[in-house]
């Protein structure tokens, strides 16, 4: 990701994230007095360098994005110091590459389309529910059940829909998705797990003049969302509950596919009305 400058200093997505990861970690919860002349409730630098077994001065270089390539060893006790769990180190992994430049290139460009062989392989999913996606949201390809789960909701309307844009831009979405903070923070999230490119940075900046607070909020927290059943209210049919699973595609490509499954009985049977009333054909965005 392009570093931010902010107040004299560099704000990088590693900085960034060890600051609300600190700010976010109770002192008493890792054996430390809670104090009373704190003026905030996270862990100060003092506390985390101790615990790290590296210096505040070398903290503060990382925090502030002067040191953007820590040693796996550095990053690795930064974690054990905030108790992060597994799904936490591995982003503090990926944020540290990031950093250090080992994600960027020429190919790290999201491509506008999706190769013939991953639509001849989406559309074995049919009749169920799936898509080709970014991590931009841009909605590329879908099977004809995902046009009949999302085409009502409004999803669809756009010649190039954007999940992204639709959850926070489109007043509908709050109807379609009855946990839509949670939803919306998993899109916000997201933004910072695709390629450094240029393109990624401008969407942020667009989505974030048009969303406002809602948006850049939720892309300034770092915290990882939690990623359970996907509800889903449909017009016809009603709510629906779904389980996903998202497979990465070659980094070439920079997309992904995301099946949604059924996660009860009663979203089974609901699916199949819907697709009763008409065939199964990919759909795919030109």
């Amino acid at each position: 990701m392009a570093p931010v400058r902010t107040l004299g200093r560099v704000s990088t997505p590693l900085g960034d994230f060890l600051r609300a990861r600190r700010d976010a970690t109770r002192p008493e919860t890792l054996g430390l007095p809670a104090g009373s002349r704190r003026r905030v409730p996270g862990l100060r630098r003092s506390e985390l360098a101790t615990l790290a077994g590296i210096s505040v001065e070398y903290l503060v270089r990382i925090e502030q994005g002067s040191d953007r390539n820590p040693s796996p060893a550095v990053v690795n006790a930064l974690a054990d110091a905030l108790r992060l769990d597994v799904t936490e180190r591995e982003h503090l992994r990926y944020l540290t590459k990031i950093g250090s430049g080992v994600c960027r290139g020429p190919l790290a460009q999201p491509r506008p389309d999706v190769r013939p062989a991953v639509l001849r392989l989406l559309v074995q999913f049919e009749p169920g529910i799936a898509f080709i996606t970014n991590r931009l949201g841009d909605v590329l390809a879908y099977t004809d059940g995902f046009d009949l789960l999302a085409r009502p909701s409004g999803l669809l309307d756009s010649d190039s829909p954007s999940l992204t844009r639709f959850v926070f831009t489109d007043r509908r979405a709050r109807e379609v998705f009855p946990d839509w903070d949670h939803v919306a923070d998993e899109r916000a999230f997201d933004l910072w797990l695709g390629p450094s490119a240029e393109r990624s940075a401008q969407f942020r900046a667009e989505l974030g003049a048009i969303a406002g607070d809602d948006f850049t909020r939720r892309l300034n927290q770092y915290a990882l969302p939690s990623r359970g059943v996907l509800r889903w209210a449909h017009p016809t049919v009603g709510e629906l509950r779904f389980d996903r699973e998202t497979m990465e595609l070659p980094p070439t490509d920079a997309q992904q596919m995301v099946v949604f499954l059924p996660a009860d009985a009663a979203t089974a049977d609901a699916l199949d009305r819907l697709r009763a009333r008409r065939g199964a054909t990919l759909r795919a965005v030109n």
